[in-house]
């Protein structure tokens, strides 16, 4: 067992790696190339009389190393990925939020990186054109957690909004705990970095541009938020509903779904409670396997949409066509 502290250490500092694009390529490890990106990279699904749009804004190739998954030993992670037919030495992280086209506005989920990233992400603005929407078509922008890769679309490198006519839809818990001085000086010197990332991307936004919500409200008819911790103190999950149908998109419930969805139990490097975010996994899946349930994930293979299986003592990502 890892001592939960410790783990919550490891985690914070997982997070901060998000902040600096360096640690994610790993520039100091083999070349393994360049993750193949979607030619297509946005993907429609209609929602009763709301649209759902996948957007993907890049990935990462991340060779696979023992820190990865904190709580495996490699061989077991490797011979995983393996039984899928799946490559060993390295993982390919996709980057998607979502846009929801509802009666009550455009209502961006999460962000990506905007052009503060690797080379290989920052395709969301492309993405949204194709699929015929501007920046400025943005009316709200719904964060499910303030890791970097969630946020930081949210300004260029020249700190000018993104989205200028949007508001900002944060968990209030996710906020208090990135803004806490105290928590901020408490933490390893790793993990500082996402604590000023956050306040650098969220801190300058207008008040009245800032909307903070508890998980659990409505953020707007058919839009509701519901609580998701672990991964990080105050994540929070967005469920779609319109017409008697649904669509949840659950952020960073699991990272790479070939390894945290079919081992549930097993905890990347970036969960900051890894025992409350696997409670949390087990809770969600089990919830979309029961009422069947489309569901989005941020890190999930494009088009990041589709359905989860039971599959062995764990889950099975099934993408939609």
């Amino acid at each position: 067992m890892i001592d939960r502290r410790a783990f919550l250490g490891a985690g914070m500092a997982g997070a901060a790696t998000l902040t600096f694009t360096s640690v994610w390529s790993q520039n100091a490890a083999p070349n393994f190339g360049a993750p193949t990106l979607p030619a297509t990279g946005f993907k429609r699904m209609k929602l009763g009389a709301m649209e759902i749009i996948a957007l993907n804004d890049g990935a990462l190739r991340r060779p696979l190393g023992e820190e990865f998954v904190r709580n495996a030993p490699l061989e077991q992670v490797k011979a995983l990925l393996a039984s899928q037919n799946l490559p060993t030495d390295y993982v390919d992280i996709p980057f998607t939020p979502f846009l929801v086209v509802a009666p009550a506005g455009k209502f961006l989920i999460d962000t990506g990186f905007a052009d503060n990233g690797p080379p290989t992400t920052g395709r969301l603005t492309a993405n949204l054109a194709a699929a015929g929407f501007k920046p400025e078509d943005i009316d709200h922008v719904i964060i499910s957690h303030f890791h970097g890769d969630h946020i930081n679309g949210l300004r260029k490198k020249d700190g000018s909004l993104s989205f200028p006519k949007a508001k900002v839809h944060v968990p209030a818990p996710e906020h208090a705990f990135w803004f806490d001085d105290a928590k901020m000086n408490a933490a390893p010197p790793a993990a500082k970095g996402a604590f000023e990332n956050a306040r650098r991307v969220i801190g300058g936004l207008p008040a009245e541009q800032l909307v903070k919500f508890e998980p659990g409200a409505e953020l707007a008819p058919g839009i509701r938020s519901e609580a998701a911790f672990g991964h990080t103190p105050g994540m929070s999950m967005v469920r779609v509903s319109s017409e008697g149908q649904q669509f949840v998109y659950v952020a960073d419930v699991t990272n790479v779904p070939s390894l945290f969805a079919r081992s549930p139990d097993w905890a990347v490097a970036f969960d900051m409670d890894a025992e409350m975010a696997r409670q949390t996994r087990r809770r969600i899946f089990d919830m979309l396997v029961k009422d069947k349930t489309m569901a989005g994930g941020f890190h999930f293979p494009f088009p990041a949409i589709g359905s989860l299986e039971t599959a062995g003592s764990g889950y099975q990502f099934k993408p939609v066509a």
